[in-house]
């Protein structure tokens, strides 16, 4: 029901929230009139306080806020509709980042990572409780812990919490913690070692403080007000003292629309804050792509016998609407077979779909079975076997009321016709060419906030056989501020050898280098297990041989792999030359989708890296409705936080984007946005061209 002016304001005045029943238990569900807003930190929250509010579930948030003292970059993202990310850089306007002759005129930069999750979720007369951590693995510069509560009252939302660390420094309350034990009294300053580290040993420690505040949705919906009393003091400060007048902080909030907000805050009673917010929804935003009308099914189509000028137009129908590239159709007794590879629809269901719909309506006499083999890298993955008695019933309308038929998509191990009784193909070119844009990166270094490297890359396969492929990269540097990098060696007495840190000298040593050039092997074994062989320029950095092995059975929630590779450093001076240093590196690799959110991929591996260090690294992700894919990683090995550098090891988060979602014609191609704090030599992997995991998709759970 749309509310009118009149009807909104009146709801308003009555307690500005909606209910609905939930279908299992009965209880009512009410949903706040104020919708969450982000903070000055990101994340959902007042102003420099959060609040117990979770923004919808996929809602990703871009944030910039300002002011004399501070400039906070940050990225805000719902993983669940119960737990809140934030990653965020801190500019401190006021610290230079260190030495003149390293890091220039910079000022200090930070990096902080928070997390916060739901406790318990509001009813009518309980709050919506959180518990969260700001500034988790860092330095230190602003952490905190924090339980608080929100609850809605019309179009008031109303926050109290009890902060400890730098939300609490004004220690207007006694640590709760602290009369059980003296060990909670203090907190010590600042985050041991290099930054990076969760320091768990100061949660909760030191002075605590209460804050609070209010949410004010005004009648005229785009503007609202906030109000919040402070529990810092400020005293202790990095950017310094500051001085606080008032603990009351007052702020606005205009929404532009479903896309963003602009802020102004009036903070400490002397500070003016100004900021902006753009957001999105990875949950719900959709495809832009047109895709083509599916094949009209026509019951009274008469048998066809696969002749050469239906045949023909059933391939170019199979790839121009149905999405398989190079398709092929082949008959053998009572069923034919249709294959080909994937690359318009994410959805395979539709894909299959459509295949049988453009088979269906010039079926050979006596056919009873369709089967749809999906293959990718000329390797047949999975087959969707179909009843042509069932594809009949679906395609003509399933009555109202009627038991939809069976065995309309069966998914199975791929399937290959025995005695071949007709065949059409659209022959498959041996040569493949593709470009893109490539912007590489790196943000957060003490040198340069953000360096980075614009340029084209591009890319020549030749397909030998249907195992065999030779295919090189090149890469066309346009413009990189990487002369700024000058990270040249780890500390003297280290004895990590120099993997990566080299990247200056190699994006320096000419604009047209060559990526990769490598013969590859990939095959299938039988029952699942799958084998690449690979050998030649790797990626940017080392040349050599490997292999990789993984078994993934079809409809599971897991799979295992191998890797092992046997490389040499390529020279940064002369890239076509070798240097010294050699390694064999590999990892054992298990992939998991849990079964109570398969929405999400586990990926833990153990091995040893190119710096010859050895230990594993975690990498979980989420796929959201709309494909996008956000995750994130982190590497531990036996490389010491003194030998590795700022950082103390290898971390960093990555979105993939499908691109249907920005282009006009249906693609299940992807694009990339990788983000890692810092370019250090440990935890380093070999950046292969192929993962097997990736090429054998198509078995995993849809």
């Amino acid at each position: 029901m749309k509310l009118t002016t009149l009807s909104s304001m009146i709801a308003l005045s009555l307690g500005g929230f909606s209910s609905v029943a939930n279908a299992d238990w009965g209880t009512p569900l009410y949903t706040p009139y104020v919708t969450p807003s982000q903070s000055d930190f990101g994340g959902v929250g007042l102003l420099q306080t959060p609040t117990a509010r979770m923004a919808p579930s996929g809602e990703f948030n871009v944030n910039y806020r300002d002011n004399d003292q501070y400039r906070f970059w940050s990225l805000s993202l719902q993983l669940m509709p119960w737990l809140e990310s934030t990653i965020r850089y801190t500019d401190v306007r006021t610290l230079r980042y260190g030495a003149e002759d390293f890091s220039g005129d910079q000022t200090y930069k930070d990096k902080g990572i928070d997390l916060k999750a739901r406790l318990w979720q509001e009813t009518r007369w309980t709050p919506d409780i959180s518990l969260g951590f700001r500034d988790i693995g860092g330095t230190g510069l602003f952490d905190s812990e924090y339980l608080v509560a929100t609850k809605a009252a019309g179009p008031f939302d109303f926050t109290l919490g009890m902060g400890w660390g730098y939300v609490g420094n004004s220690g207007n309350v006694t640590n709760p913690f602290c009369k059980a034990s003296d060990r909670f009294c203090h907190r010590d300053e600042g985050y041991s070692g290099s930054g990076g580290n969760i320091d768990s040993e100061r949660f909760f420690r030191g002075p605590s403080a209460l804050f609070g505040g209010v949410e004010y949705q005004t009648p005229w919906q785009p503007l609202r007000f906030k109000v919040e009393y402070d529990g810092n003091n400020y005293r202790n400060d990095r950017a310094g003292a500051l001085v606080q007048s008032t603990p009351i902080n007052v702020g606005m909030l205009y929404r532009l629309g479903d896309w963003g907000d602009v802020n102004l805050g009036y903070e400490r009673g002397n500070t003016l804050t100004f900021g902006v917010t753009l957001k999105t929804n990875f949950e719900t935003v959709r495809s832009l792509a047109q895709k083509p009308s599916k094949p009209a099914y026509n019951p009274d189509t008469q048998p066809a016998n696969l002749d050469p000028q239906v045949s023909r137009a059933q391939l170019t129908a199979l790839r121009d609407n149905a999405g398989l590239s190079s398709p092929s159709i082949e008959r053998d007794g009572d069923t034919v077979y249709v294959s080909g590879e994937q690359t318009d629809y994410r959805d395979r269901a539709e894909g299959v779909e459509r295949a049988n719909r453009i088979m269906m309506n010039n079926l050979p006499e006596g056919t009873r079975q369709i089967v749809v083999t999906e293959k990718n890298q000329s390797l047949p993955l999975i087959s969707h076997r179909s009843d042509v008695t069932a594809l009949d019933q679906t395609f003509s309308g399933v009555p109202l009321g009627a038991t939809p038929p069976e065995n309309v998509d069966v998914r199975q191990e791929p399937q290959q016709p025995q005695h071949v009784k007709a065949e059409a193909a659209d022959k498959k070119s041996a040569f493949s060419f593709d470009w893109s844009p490539v912007l590489n990166q790196s943000i957060g270094g003490p040198e340069s906030f953000y360096m980075y490297q614009m340029a084209v890359s591009g890319r020549v396969d030749y397909q030998m056989t249907d195992n065999w492929t030779v295919g090189g990269g090149v890469l066309l540097n346009l413009y990189n501020n990487y002369d700024k990098f000058n990270f040249t060696a780890p500390p003297p007495d280290s004895h990590i050898p120099q993997v990566r840190t080299h990247i200056r000298e190699y994006f320096d040593s000419s604009d047209l280098y060559l990526t990769n050039l490598q013969l590859t092997r990939i095959g299938a074994l039988g029952d699942g297990w799958y084998m690449q062989n690979y050998g030649g320029y790797l990626e940017m950095m080392f040349a050599g041989v490997g292999s990789e092995l993984i078994y993934r059975p079809l409809d599971k929630q897991w799979a295992i792999g191998a890797d092992v590779n046997w490389v040499k450093q390529r020279d940064w001076n002369d890239p076509m030359k070798m240097a010294d240093y050699s390694v064999t590196t590999g990892n054992l690799t298990g992939y998991w989708q849990p079964w109570f959110a398969d929405e999400f991929l586990v990926k833990v591996s153990v091995g040893r890296y190119l710096a010859g260090d050895k230990g594993g690294t975690i990498d979980i992700s989420r796929r959201f409705a709309s494909g996008i894919t956000a995750g994130a990683f982190a590497t531990l090995t036996n490389v010491s936080s003194h030998d590795y550098g700022e950082g103390s090891f290898t971390k960093g988060f990555y979105i993939s984007i499908p691109l249907d979602l920005l282009s006009t014609s249906p693609t299940n191609t992807r694009a990339g946005f990788n983000w890692v704090p810092l370019t250090r030599d440990g935890g380093q992997a070999l950046q292969k061209r192929y993962s097997l995991y990736d090429v054998t998709e198509a078995r995993g759970v849809q």
